[in-house]
């Protein structure tokens, strides 16, 4: 396994399911996307420089997505930008929910928590 990928281990009878950050990120992403209101992912993730320039919570090659897996259960961090016009609570909502069920059918993981943070508006 590749040293600077974390992953999501799930011990199974025959042996251990090992799924990739960047795995669950992409599902995050991809499930996002569907969301009524959302226009995008954020470049800039929040976090202290030193965390970014680490790596230690950004997730290589995917914009917006940051995740802390803590025992069994997973926290992602999302940032978005939603439309103009858009009820931001119900975007958001929908975003969280949206995440959840996707990360936990396709990956058997559970999500303890998803915030979603809102850093933009646009306008079409």
């Amino acid at each position: 396994m590749s040293e600077n990928k974390d992953y999501m281990t799930l011990p199974q009878e025959g042996g251990s399911i090992h799924i990739s950050e960047e795995v669950i990120a992409a599902i995050a992403v991809g499930a996002v996307r569907d969301v009524e209101g959302i226009s995008g992912m954020m470049t800039g993730m929040g976090g202290t420089v030193s965390e970014l320039v680490n790596k230690k919570n950004a997730v290589k090659g995917l914009k917006g997505v940051k995740i802390d897996m803590t025992g069994d259960t997973l926290t992602l961090d999302l940032y978005v930008t939603v439309q103009y016009g858009a009820a931001i609570p119900e975007v958001a909502e929908n975003a969280q929910k949206a995440v959840i069920s996707s990360v936990e059918a396709m990956t058997g993981c559970t999500v303890g928590m998803v915030n979603v943070h809102v850093g933009g508006v646009t306008i079409a």
